[in-house]
């Protein structure tokens, strides 16, 4: 065989290698492409899949139903309630109680949430805090620690109930309430807690007191029962309470038939009659240091 006859022979194989491998990379890019086609449609499939599942709300559906059959299951195996045990409680009204625990008995008793029940009882105007559990199997335990009524807040002919911190409690079913200190002004839920830890640290005044007014928001006036005046001074609370207090340990002072006590000059104390004769006590107590006028 000649040279050229050799070489027309290579060329025609290299001519065919060529186009076989042509041939498979073109096979080879059309499976990918099928296979990538293929892949894509099954991702938007599932994706598509996917939304319709939530937003048609099949997904909260079933969901619920799986919690429902949970809570089922649980109480048939006695997780129920059967007890419900409340501690604490002497002002808040039951039936406000029973609705915010809206648990009945035989209920399941995972269907209760102790955390939402917390947060509505510490809501309601009598509960200072609150402690809810669910004790297994079968038990709901409640222990309030309630606020402590204090006074009686009257503003604008009405009264309401409030407690040592000025927190408003009620204004319904007051009767219980009606031998109460009532606190008049507008600002009395911001001045009241002050002034009241002020009035209890003198219980021989505290327990005479009927009434006291807030001036101007300035000092207060105190309403005896005796329907005495005691005027208070701006400043120095404590201290005119605690003369005022000598003064009665001394000479019941507040038990005599007076219309005004004014406690607010430092050194001295006026005392006005019921008929309209004053007198005017030095800071030592007890020693008049004029005659009646």
């Amino acid at each position: 065989m000649s040279w050229f006859s050799r070489n027309a022979s290579r060329s025609r194989k290299s001519s065919s290698r060529i186009l076989k491998k042509r041939g498979n990379s073109a096979e080879r890019i059309l499976l990918w492409g099928k296979r990538f086609g293929l892949t894509m449609g099954v991702f938007i499939f599932v994706g598509w899949l996917g939304s319709w599942f939530f937003m048609s709300g099949a997904s909260a559906r079933l969901a619920n139903f799986a919690h429902n059959k949970i809570l089922e299951i649980t109480a048939d195996k006695g997780f129920k309630v059967a007890n419900i045990m409340v501690e604490g409680r002497y002002y808040t009204d039951v039936d406000t109680l029973r609705a915010v625990l809206n648990i009945e008995k035989n209920d399941p008793l995972f269907l209760f949430e102790p955390e939402a029940a917390r947060e509505m009882l510490e809501k309601l105007s009598w509960v200072k805090t609150a402690k809810v559990e669910r004790r297994l199997p079968d038990t709901i335990y409640v222990k309030l620690k309630e606020r402590t009524p204090m006074a009686l807040w009257q503003r604008n002919q009405r009264l309401s109930l409030i407690d040592t911190e000025g927190m408003v409690l009620t204004d319904n079913k007051l009767g219980a309430f009606k031998n109460y200190i009532v606190l008049v002004g507008d600002d009395v839920p911001q001045r009241a807690p002050e002034f009241l830890k002020l009035l209890a640290s003198e219980p021989e005044i505290l327990d005479k007191v009927e009434a006291a007014k807030s001036i101007s928001g300035r000092r207060w006036d105190i309403t005896l029962k005796s329907g005495a005046i005691v005027k208070l001074p701006e400043e120095g609370i404590a201290l005119a309470l605690t003369r005022l207090s000598k003064m009665q340990e001394e000479e019941n002072i507040m038990d005599i038939n007076i219309s005004v006590i004014d406690v607010r000059e430092l050194e001295r104390i006026t005392i006005r009659t019921k008929p309209g004769a004053v007198r005017e006590y030095k800071a030592s107590f007890g020693n008049t240091s004029g005659d009646p006028i």
